[in-house]
């Protein structure tokens, strides 16, 4: 992953994606808007990188593998470029989420809990339907994309000391990752996971990836089993260290983040937030990245009334 790559996805995707701002929060670090981007997550960035560096291949449609924010983007993706699009998402898949696919005009199919079992059935599906498989984030051209937004903190923060980011199955942490360390070696870029779900952590200290039996979190975005193989890579050269966060936590970052940044984040989009402020990461030269705000509003309303 160079910074020409990354360069070069900023370029391809910028009629489709906005420059999200830099927030403060007070008595915390800046946030990064990403749930002002379009769909409300950072997906599109890699979304659209991927499907217009493989436009010829998606000619008959795209599937994907989702928890429901990658499978907004694609579906975004698909009806603004004209495409036919299916998206696979756990049984449990949030409402709002699967409605804002099906808005999109994408089919729906619903597999399993964890990542692993959607992405099994939507690579079968690809070759069945004859559909081109766009992976949710062990990918070049997905983790170039999400990179983009790392180029925009080091633009909107010149004097960047830490940024910290949440990891899934790690296409945002590679790309910001990769972005910040190549233009500020010096800043700390730390990996934001659920206790319940570390695997990033959990590999780090193993010193290898490891799979985890469950992954039992409220941040239903972060709800991965390992780490990708390229983004074990890339985070293995770039991300100073990962840090699980409780539960406890992160529901207490998304009622801070509402009700002192006046911003509205799901779990999972929080859990930097959450990460930063527990590691003292604060002040105008610390970014947490707050992926997301596709929160479901019944669990919105448990974390404010809890």
């Amino acid at each position: 992953m160079t910074l020409d790559d990354i360069r070069a996805a900023r370029e391809r995707i910028a009629p489709y994606v906005r420059r999200t701002p830099l927030h403060p929060l007070p008595r915390g670090p800046l946030l990064k808007l990403e749930n002002l981007q379009v769909t409300g997550s950072f997906k599109p960035r890699g979304a659209f990188n991927y499907v217009l560096a493989n436009r010829e291949a998606c000619t008959r449609g795209i599937i994907t593998a989702s928890s429901g924010n990658h499978g907004q983007a694609v579906a975004y993706v698909a009806k603004t470029l004209g495409l036919r699009a299916v998206v696979v998402v756990p049984e449990n898949v949030a409402a709002t989420k699967a409605e804002a696919i099906t808005g999109y005009g994408a089919e729906l199919i619903r597999r399993g809990r964890y990542s692993e079992e959607r992405i099994a059935l939507a690579r079968e599906l690809s070759e069945r339907r004859g559909l081109h498989y766009v992976p949710p984030y062990d990918d070049p051209f997905i983790i170039a994309g999400q990179g983009t937004a790392g180029l925009e903190i080091v633009e909107q923060c010149p004097d960047l000391e830490a940024v910290v980011v949440p990891a899934s199955g790690g296409g945002l942490i590679s790309g910001v990752a990769a972005a910040v360390k190549l233009l500020r070696p010096k800043a700390r870029v730390i990996g934001a996971e659920p206790a319940g779900a570390a695997r990033f952590a959990r590999s780090r200290q193993a010193g290898v990836p490891v799979v985890l039996e469950t992954a039992e979190t409220i941040a239903d975005g972060l709800r991965v089993l390992t780490p990708g193989r390229l983004t074990w890579e890339v985070t293995s050269q770039y991300v100073d260290e990962f840090r699980p966060v409780p539960d406890e936590e992160i529901a207490a970052a998304v009622r801070r983040v509402l009700l002192e940044g006046h911003v509205v984040a799901e779990p999972s989009g929080a859990t930097s937030v959450a990460c930063a402020i527990s590691a003292g990461l604060t002040g105008p030269r610390a970014v947490a990245v707050l992926s997301g705000g596709n929160v479901d509003p019944s669990v919105l309303q448990r974390i404010l009334s809890a």
